[in-house]
């Protein structure tokens, strides 16, 4: 379980995150189905499940990637896709949703990173562009942080000059450049080789120990959300199934779907220590 937890985390005050009766669609395919969800800050959380249980679109949302079609998403309060006019909640404009996201971070599964600028340009532009900085003073953010990735010697490389695991990495530093109060992680190890899954996770374990930031991830790595997660979340059919400690929901589970998901991971040789 994620470290110092019980410090970290009170539960009894109000959720950073709330998704409130939340319905997602795509045509006539339910993705999420009246989903109510609270996070806590500083939270830790994994989100298990099959492919199509609705776990990226739950990240999708919260990066205001994907629209809603029913209830309501609240964050530090304020609601996401909605906004307060004339007494009412109506849906959101732009320039509502650009705020809300400002203290949003997202690294994806494909890096998502400009080809034509060097990992220290990938991780300093964004800063001069959406926080206002200078030059100078995002080009040392951005070493600061190639360095806590373990990337410091690649300040000056090009994407295609990098490894998978490298380029994952650049893209952890620039989402951590944006400083935001909410991480979101989508299965950032999938598209790797495995020789260099390991030196992502361990960069995402450091990042675990050493920030109060809200952090939710999609993960088919089960070892790794047993270890990083306050709390882990099964997912099927766009509803959650069950939830708990990992330790529990991977050791006792009390869903049956929960345990056949399960077995069938453990089938696939992916044993949950």
């Amino acid at each position: 379980m994620a470290a110092d937890s019980s410090s970290r985390i009170d539960s009894t005050a109000k959720p950073l995150i709330r998704f409130e009766g939340v319905e997602k669609r795509y045509g006539t395919s339910v993705v999420l189905d009246d989903l109510n969800l609270d996070v806590h800050e500083g939270e830790k959380l994994s989100l298990i499940g099959p492919s199509g249980s609705g776990k990226t679109t739950i990240l999708r949302i919260l990066m205001t990637l994907e629209k809603i079609e029913g209830g309501h998403v609240w964050i530090y309060g304020a609601p996401l896709w909605h906004m307060p006019r004339n007494g009412q909640l109506v849906p959101a404009d732009e320039r509502h949703l650009g705020r809300m996201r400002a203290s949003i971070g997202m690294v994806f599964q494909h890096f998502n990173l400009f080809p034509h600028m060097t990992a220290g340009q990938n991780v300093s532009r964004p800063q001069q562009i959406v926080k206002g900085l200078d030059k100078t003073t995002a080009d040392r953010v951005a070493r600061e942080l190639l360095d806590r990735v373990g990337l410091a010697a690649k300040a000056d490389s090009y994407p295609s000059m990098l490894s998978g695991g490298q380029k994952q990495r650049v893209a952890i530093a620039r989402a951590l450049a944006m400083e935001p109060r909410i991480m979101l992680f989508d299965e950032v190890t999938s598209a790797l080789d495995p020789e260099v899954v390991d030196e992502v996770l361990q960069v995402l374990r450091n990042i675990s120990l050493e920030s109060r930031m809200t952090m939710l991830m999609v993960t088919h790595e089960m070892n790794f959300a047993r270890e990083f997660s306050d709390r882990v979340l099964f997912l099927d059919g766009g509803r959650i199934v069950e939830q708990g400690p990992p330790d529990q929901l991977f050791h006792a589970p009390r869903e049956p779907r929960t345990k056949s998901f399960l077995k069938k991971i453990a089938a696939a040789g992916q044993r949950v220590d």
